[in-house]
């Protein structure tokens, strides 16, 4: 049990962000306080990995970590059951097996819920699409995709209306096309590209360096059309039909397209815990957060990650969310194991996320990097570059951050990452070029 003389810290979700921010908070608050972090379940999934889950280059058990003997190590307190309410004017958390959980701090590190439900048709259970957003979902893609192999047919990859991260859907399109190939039947299999984004390599971020002229080259290198602007209306067995969206809103054209294969990114929301808490939450479910990463009406609630609330980078004909890349998430940690510090020494916290963006986009036998810095333009450096090294780089990525989870360690490693592609002087030091100069 939490000792009740000391602050109680309560982390919401052990993903990416989540097991992360218990290492970094409990590195920052040592004996000082209690930390216990609330999650379904007690194994962590290294997300970046489920595309290649989905073709058979990894197994489930390669990119699983067991989080009760790492948290224990840590002094850190585990609940695996869940959470069914979050109750912020009470200081409290419905837990799911129906019990109670008091804190002091809460730090919501959920991740989003996936909406399969808003599109008729979407997802795989009991839809007709596949999804590498979760671990249990990239298994049943593979036995799609074995499926496939065996009798070629059309696919269709990308990314719905309401998504907010639309780097998967590009790996995805591209690791395919890889595996296709090495099993000598791509030939038999049409690929069209689906995304809500206004242009190729949009990413929700407005493009970053020239990620629309690397990524239609690798689209058209490939021989994958697209269709972007897109609202799929509802999807059939064998058949999707999208609207492709013009500028000033009105339908440009009506596709019916068929498939033998498709993978979809499906909208995201909040997740039910929290959606309709007033004051903690937008319309959509996502955590109101100012610039420290505190709720503004519940100032003892942090949140990072996904499931922050941050508006679109500018209008769109169909609605593309913000990604948060593992560059901001981990900037959001260390901003808030910071200000946790400060709150329980009687100051006012100071520190804020640099909402920087990094990528790596693995392509299976290449891939795209890219580096955003702020990630919301105008910025002062905007970067892209693509090559095989990038493949490379995302597999150092995967077994250094899987190891780092494994040792409870929360070093930080994009800021390292960026050191290393563009060079120390112009991550740290303040610009002083015009802001049109890109690296």
């Amino acid at each position: 049990m939490a000792d009740s003389k000391k602050p109680h810290v309560v982390i919401l979700g052990a993903g990416l962000g989540g097991t992360v921010a218990a290492f970094e908070i409990k590195d920052a608050l040592g004996y000082a306080a209690d930390v216990t972090v609330v999650n379904r379940g007690s194994t962590f999934h290294f997300v970046p990995s489920n595309p290649w889950v989905a073709v058979r280059w990894r197994k489930r058990e390669a990119i699983e970590v067991q989080l009760e003997p790492v948290f224990r190590k840590r002094d850190i307190r585990l609940l695996p059951q869940g959470c069914s309410g979050v109750r912020p004017a009470d200081n409290q958390i419905d837990l799911g097996d129906g019990g109670v959980l008091d804190y002091d701090y809460l730090v919501i590190a959920t991740g989003p819920e996936l909406a399969f439900d808003e599109i008729e048709g979407l997802g795989p259970t009991p839809g007709f699409t596949q999804s590498v957003c979760h671990v249990d979902h990239a298994e049943v893609a593979a036995d799609a995709f074995d499926a496939l192999a065996a009798n070629p047919g059309p696919v269709i990859i990308g990314a719905v209306q309401g998504a907010s991260c639309f780097g998967p859907a590009y790996e995805f399109a591209l690791i395919l096309d890889t595996e296709l190939r090495r099993r000598k039947v791509r030939d038999r299999v049409p690929m069209t590209f689906v995304t809500s984004e206004p242009y190729i390599g949009h990413l929700g971020l407005d493009g970053v360096g020239d990620t629309r002229g690397l990524l239609e080259s690798e689209m058209r290198n490939r021989h994958i059309k697209w269709i972007t602007s897109a609202r799929v209306k509802k999807v059939e067995a064998g058949m999707m039909h999208v609207e492709a969206i013009d500028d000033d809103g009105s339908i440009k054209a009506n596709h019916a397209l068929p498939f033998t294969y498709s993978m979809m990114l499906p909208p995201f929301r909040g997740v039910a815990a929290v959606r309709g808490v007033e004051g903690l939450v937008n319309p959509r479910g996502f955590i109101l957060a100012d610039k420290h990463q505190r709720n503004p009406t519940f100032h003892n609630v942090y949140s990072l990650g996904v499931c922050v609330a941050i508006p679109p980078v500018g209008p769109t004909p169909v609605p593309v969310g913000v990604p948060k890349t593992g560059f901001m998430i981990e900037s959001m940690v260390t901003a808030i194991a910071h200000n946790l510090r400060q709150e329980i020494n009687g100051q006012e916290p100071t520190n804020e996320a640099t909402w920087n963006a990094i990528c790596l986009a693995d392509f299976g036998d290449g891939g795209v990097a890219f580096f955003a810095q702020p990630q919301i333009p105008p910025r002062n450096i905007n970067w892209a570059a693509s090559g095989k090294w990038v493949h490379l780089a995302k597999v150092g990525f995967e077994k250094y951050f899987i190891g780092k989870v494994k040792r409870g360690e929360s070093v930080p490693f994009y800021e390292r990452l960026a050191l290393d592609l563009i060079g120390a002087h112009r991550l740290k030091e303040p610009s002083s070029t015009p802001s049109g100069d890109q690296a």
